[in-house]
């Protein structure tokens, strides 16, 4: 993130403005002004993408790339509009290295079954990090169990800092694949994406990132980092559900195998064999989610048209701000101080357990997310049931981050 002070870039930056594209943040909950911080889980969405949604059921409403006639025409380059316009956010240099999936869980799961199945077996081996997601240590325990390969963990230090020295010496021969978090959902951490993807390159590796946390919050180029896959979800860059991207190098997505099978992934069909369409069709097998495509292909046309480094600087102030009104707190402690942050707050408060905390702050209209947030293994490492996240997007406010720590404050009087 920015390394000028952020009372300076901010200056100027109309947050107000911005808030008025999100209807919903103008709603009540619980008869009190909705402070939604669980951005992290999933982004509000602005006017600009519910309109373009809205506009293809109502104008361009038909199925892609089999039909002759004007809807499905208009329908289709509409899709893959919004399939260059990924590209770009990504900044990949082909349009076909573009595979739309469900989301980030989807996306991790097609190379682990295709290009892990393709590649991996007895004695490979994939290394990961401590503070994955469950949805980037599931689909490896799957493929490992399929091939006979090893999972490994790579450690990381009590801040919450991928432990490189270890990571390097954990990396060998053997791995063919690392699978890592480019920012970490639960302790913030942004990881050195571009020094792991060097060291496992070394060794001969792939190295696939998880940066469902990463795009809303730091500029992304592929080409730049270096890395072999890149997976993310729209709806935590203000673009619908149900609707994700993977990145693959064009030389490896066209050796893998198709992960579905299924219509629009095929060349020809007949009942001795098939053929199957070159990427990324045949990844996208079955009716897509058009709508979803059009809705984040608006998405990042909007990002695109806001001023992203003060907004950047807005969030950085946000969390800031928030660690230095929680930390006051006795009996509060953070998890994860990592010194590269996205804007996550993740904290325990002797006394008081994380559900009954979360449902405290929502009778006071504070939206957070308790629980292990999918980061069990990270949980134990920390040894915690489980913690309270506040996560923030640059459509919050100062007043919110107040709420949040004058509310924890009450809540830990009626508590303990």
């Amino acid at each position: 993130m920015s390394n000028v002070a952020p009372e300076k870039i901010v200056k100027g930056f109309d947050v107000g403005r911005l808030r008025a594209e999100f209807p919903i943040l103008g709603e009540l909950s619980r008869g009190k002004p909705l402070a939604y911080l669980d951005n992290a889980a999933t982004t509000q969405k602005p006017r600009a993408v519910l309109e373009a949604m809205e506009h293809y059921y109502l104008e361009c409403n038909a199925n892609i790339h089999r039909g002759v006639y004007q809807l499905s025409e208009r329908a289709t380059r509409a899709y893959e509009a919004a399939r260059d316009r990924v590209r770009c956010f990504l900044g990949a240099g082909d349009s076909r290295e573009i595979v739309f999936v469900r989301g980030t869980t989807e996306a991790i799961n097609l190379v682990a079954n295709s290009f892990g199945t393709h590649t991996l077996g007895r004695g490979d081996e994939v290394l990961v990090t401590e503070m994955e997601h469950h949805s980037n240590i599931v689909p490896w325990q799957m493929l490992c169990a399929r091939t006979g390969a090893t999972l490994r963990v790579a450690p990381i230090t009590e801040r919450g800092e991928l432990d490189l020295e270890r990571f390097e010496a954990l990396l060998s021969e053997r791995t063919r694949l690392v699978a890592a978090v480019h920012a970490s959902n639960t302790l913030g951490t942004i990881n050195p994406v571009r020094r792991i993807v060097e060291l496992a390159h070394a060794r001969g590796a792939r190295v696939l990132l998880d940066g469902a946390q990463a795009v809303a919050h730091l500029p992304v180029d592929v080409r730049e980092l270096g890395c072999d896959f890149y997976a993310f979800s729209g709806h935590k860059l203000f673009g619908p559900t149900g609707i994700g991207a993977l990145y693959g190098r064009r030389e490896l997505l066209e050796a893998m195998p198709p992960y579905q099978g299924g219509g629009n992934m095929i060349m020809r069909v007949t009942f001795e064999e098939t053929t199957y369409a070159a990427s990324p069709q045949r990844f996208e097998a079955g009716t897509p989610n058009i709508a979803g495509a059009i809705g984040l292909g608006a998405a990042l046309d909007w990002l695109a048209a806001q001023e992203l480094p003060r907004a950047r600087a807005w969030e950085e102030l946000l969390l800031a701000e928030a660690t230095r009104g929680l930390e006051q707190i006795e009996g509060l402690r953070i998890v994860g101080r990592a010194d590269a942050k996205v804007p996550v707050l993740s904290f325990v408060l002797d006394g008081v357990h994380p559900h009954d905390l979360g449902t405290f702050l929502d009778q006071e209209g504070v939206a957070v997310r308790t629980g292990q947030h999918c980061t069990e293994p990270l949980m134990a490492r920390y040894r915690v049931p489980a913690t309270t996240r506040a996560s923030f997007s640059f459509y919050n406010t100062p007043d919110e981050v107040e709420r949040l720590c004058e509310q924890v404050r009450r809540a830990k009087e009626f508590f303990v």
